[in-house]
């Protein structure tokens, strides 16, 4: 008591190299100090009186403080000039009565005030006693009713007092994170202390020397401060802490620490009664309500510190509320901060569908804001629901989708009909010219336009067919087809396009693996697949055609070393008039086509880029019926 309540209140430590031995040395100086002084107060006094004597004059002089130490819990309106006035006046009264006799011999001092002549047949200390604690009392409600009571005293008290509960203001503090406490506290504790010292709060409270959020802050600084109380005394860690570690007074106006409110109320819950414990029940049914809220919820201050984080908002973004409530909105992980940022600077209330990349996918977010507003009882703020409505978004785009194909297929089913009349007069022409000449040039020729109108029909034929849900197949008959002559056919047709000669081609299709289908229209998937990777590859690139045999079918891939695929293109490659060709070199139907065929032959096809461990490349897989033979088991 004399080292925290009297020599460190008059000698404040600065900076002392060892705190401890100095704390400790000066410790045990007082303890022989004070065994000096009680055995010279034996020798002096002691030895002329009995110890009842002696033990009630100490009695009744500890009791002086009684009228204080009641005060300071039970009344809020008391001061300290009412309570050094009263202190003084029963001392008076105590000195006089008791400790004179027993320094001077002379008898024992009492003044019975009017109306207590009862007491004049008592014993002296009990006399004492009595008219001391009364006079104390008296003096200090008297003093503290006439003299106002200042703010700080006001604080004390509600802060001491066994009904009220703590209020802390939530200001920031100058110091931005841990480390910097130790460089601020350095300068009255020293380095090596400060560090311990504020290392074992961090580990206290289970937080990280980095952590700069105000609220940690203040919580750091509040356990600090308790720390600090039982090595040197409460006003002296008051002084150190409130000195070298202050709060900030440039920014907004102090408001109330929620979150440190809610924490003395849940370790005052056991102790309310009545209205007060009512009045908590309904504060915890609405604060587990919107915790359990099954949309996003998050809540601002006035000066911007985050004061709630709820469990669904913490499932959509993957940060836990602990870790962010009391933070400030710029300091938040992307792309939280800017997110929010944006429509609290907006001026309506809603944000719709804002693309956000989440976990690798992008999301669509809609925001609403509600402010509160502040008063000089209730602070303000701003509430933000956070609401995700991707599948909603995915839903609008495939029916976008779905009504962009019905369109295309009343477009297809009018380029049939238009193309469809004059191909076919084509295909007269030429069959008749067959039968006017012997020419054998001439019969070549009109082979090749009748071959060719034939192509032109079935790639009509095609696109009407993956915009009807393919029917192209119907009442054709499948027979087997050798994949490796349709890949040769399809590399000789892409040479004699003359187009990028230096890619090189190489077919590792196995020349006995036969599959179930058309053999036209499974070249012209081969054409298409390998013109695309073609036109993807650079000059010296290398195209490879592989097929390897997998469950009843043949897995048969094209794997090219071009840039690869936009990401954004990945999920509408198949979707018709989609290219990432320039504009006259490609018409988006080659894909579409080759999805169509495949799916009439009960195939699949996969899309797999870039390649794994690599930043390039591309590989389209197609996995189709193998033919069986006859007594061969599937493998």
């Amino acid at each position: 008591m004399l080292v925290n309540h009297v020599f460190l209140v008059a000698h404040p430590p600065e900076a002392h190299h060892d705190l401890y031995r100095w704390l400790r040395w000066l410790r045990r100086g007082l303890v022989a100090a004070v065994v000096l002084g009680g055995w010279l107060f034996y020798r002096i006094v002691g030895v002329h009186h009995d110890l009842t004597s002696l033990g009630l004059a100490a009695f009744v002089g500890m009791a002086q403080c009684l009228p204080g130490l009641l005060a300071l819990l039970y009344w809020p309106g008391a001061n300290r000039r009412g309570m050094l006035a009263g202190l003084a006046s029963g001392i008076l009264v105590w000195l006089a009565g008791l400790w004179l006799p027993l320094l001077t011999g002379l008898p024992a001092l009492v003044i019975i005030p009017p109306g207590l002549e009862v007491l004049a047949g008592e014993p002296a200390w009990y006399a004492v006693t009595l008219v001391s604690l009364a006079s104390n009392a008296l003096v200090f409600i008297v003093v503290s009713l006439a003299t106002p009571t200042s703010e700080g005293e006001r604080a004390a008290a509600e802060a001491c007092s066994v009904d009220a509960v703590i209020r802390p203001k939530r200001l920031p503090l100058e110091a931005a994170n841990g480390e910097e406490f130790k460089s601020h506290l350095a300068r009255a504790l020293g380095e090596s202390v400060a560090a311990r010292e504020v290392d074992r709060a961090l580990d206290d409270l289970g937080l990280s020397p980095l952590d700069g959020r105000p609220y940690a802050l203040r919580r750091l600084r509040d356990r600090l401060q308790a720390n600090l109380s039982g090595l040197m005394g409460p006003s002296v860690a008051q002084d150190i802490v409130d000195r070298y570690l202050p709060y900030r007074q440039d920014g907004p106006g102090a408001t109330e620490d929620i979150h440190f409110v809610e924490s003395r109320l849940e370790a005052y819950r056991s102790r309310l009664t009545g209205l007060a414990r009512e009045l908590d029940g309904l504060r915890r049914y609405h604060r587990r309500t919107l915790t359990r809220l099954p949309v996003g919820l998050c809540a601002f201050g006035e000066d911007g510190e985050l004061l709630m984080w709820n469990d669904a908002l913490a499932r959509l973004s993957g940060i836990e509320g602990g870790g962010v409530v009391g933070a400030r909105r710029e300091s938040l992980p992307a792309p939280w901060g800017e997110l929010l940022g944006r429509i609290i600077a907006e001026p309506g209330s809603h944000l719709y569908k804002q693309p956000v990349s989440l976990d690798g996918t992008t999301r669509y977010l809609s925001l609403h804001k509600a402010a509160l507003e502040g008063s000089d009882n209730e602070p303000g703020g701003m509430v933000i629901l956070v609401e995700d409505h991707s599948e909603m978004k995915w839903l609008e785009d495939e029916l976008v989708h779905a009504a962009r194909l019905a369109s295309i297929g009343q477009l297809a089913a009018g380029v049939a009909h238009e193309i469809g009349n004059p191909i076919t007069g084509i295909s007269s022409l030429a069959q008749n010219l067959r039968y006017e000449t012997d020419d054998p040039e001439v019969l070549e020729t009109t082979e090749q336009i009748q071959q060719l109108t034939d192509r032109v029909s079935r790639i009509v034929s095609s696109l009407v067919g993956f915009a009807h849900g393919g029917r192209h197949l119907a009442g054709r008959e499948l027979a087997p087809v050798a994949i490796a002559e349709v890949v040769d056919e399809a590399i000789h047709l892409i040479h004699l396009a003359r187009s990028r000669e230096d890619v090189r081609f190489d077919n590792r299709c196995p020349t006995a693996e036969r599959i179930e289908g058309d053999a036209q229209r499974l070249l012209q998937v081969m054409v298409n697949l390998l013109g695309n990777a073609r036109d993807a590859s650079g000059p010296g690139d290398g195209v490879t055609i592989e097929a390897v045999p997998e469950g009843t079918g043949l897995r048969i891939s094209v794997t090219d070393e071009g840039a690869g695929i936009d990401p954004s293109m990945r999920d509408h490659l198949f979707e018709p008039f989609t290219t990432t060709k320039p504009p006259g070199e490609g018409t988006g139907l080659g894909l579409p086509l080759v999805y169509s065929i495949v799916a009439e032959h009960h195939g699949s096809l996969d899309v797999e880029s870039p390649l794994p461990g690599s930043e390039r490349g591309t590989r389209i897989s197609l996995w189709l019926p193998r033919h069986q033979k006859e007594g061969e088991t599937p493998r």
